[in-house]
């Protein structure tokens, strides 16, 4: 079972993100997405209306108009302590734990400070909801897809993919196999330190020198 989470950045244009919404079991509108969604409607579903099967967030970028129209499939969180996309998230693993992959998209674009924090998010989530651990976890646009690891993982990339690699540990080392360039020497503190590689193999291995969070970025 696969789910699409959209927020509420960029609404995806190219055909692999929006293919993943279209084929999605269940999909969640984090609030202020709702208005992009219902405008791509058509056109990702080839005309068929799919309404969103819930409306995830505190309803601050909901006009009171769809929040009236959508009431039954509305999920209102008041705390802020965590964004529209965690409680998306949230819900989602706690009322479809059998999701196998969670897709999320819209996370990226008009705002850089929220785009930062949507990412960061992803690592963050082996943390928060441990059984993410276990499934296909991944945030795809139209010009990326990035997804987080925690511990050492062979991933399939395809030769000559760009790879860029974040973490918030400094204390980690990460021994590559598959790269273009080594990572085993390079210290992680700051954002852009094993950026801009490439896979010279299919198959790229990342051994960690600890459990961790890792994010990986594909473009």
């Amino acid at each position: 079972m696969t789910a699409a989470i959209i927020c509420n950045g960029d609404f995806p244009k190219k055909e692999f993100p929006r293919y993943l919404i279209a084929s999605a079991d269940f999909i969640i509108c984090c609030d202020g997405a709702l208005k992009a969604y219902l405008r791509a409607m058509p056109s990702v579903f080839g005309g068929r209306k799919r309404l969103p099967d819930a409306i995830v967030g505190d309803m601050d970028s909901l006009s009171p108009v769809l929040q009236e129209e959508f009431s039954s499939r509305i999920v209102h969180y008041e705390e802020q302590d965590y964004n529209d996309q965690t409680k998306a998230v949230r819900y989602l693993l706690e009322t479809h734990p059998e999701v196998s992959e969670i897709h999320i998209l819209g996370a990226t674009g008009k705002r850089t400070d929220h785009t930062i924090g949507n990412v960061s998010l992803l690592m963050e989530y082996g943390r928060l909801f441990p059984e993410v651990k276990e499934k296909v976890l991944d945030m795809v646009s139209d010009n990326e897809t990035m997804f987080p690891i925690w511990d050492t993982a062979t991933i399939s990339v395809g030769t000559g993919r760009k790879v860029s690699i974040f973490t918030p540990d400094n204390s980690l080392r990460i021994k590559s196999s598959g790269l273009e360039y080594s990572t085993e020497n390079v210290t992680f503190d700051n954002w852009w330190k094993a950026t801009l590689n490439r896979a010279v193999e299919d198959e790229i291995t990342l051994e960690l020198s600890h459990p961790s969070m890792v994010l990986l970025c594909l473009d």
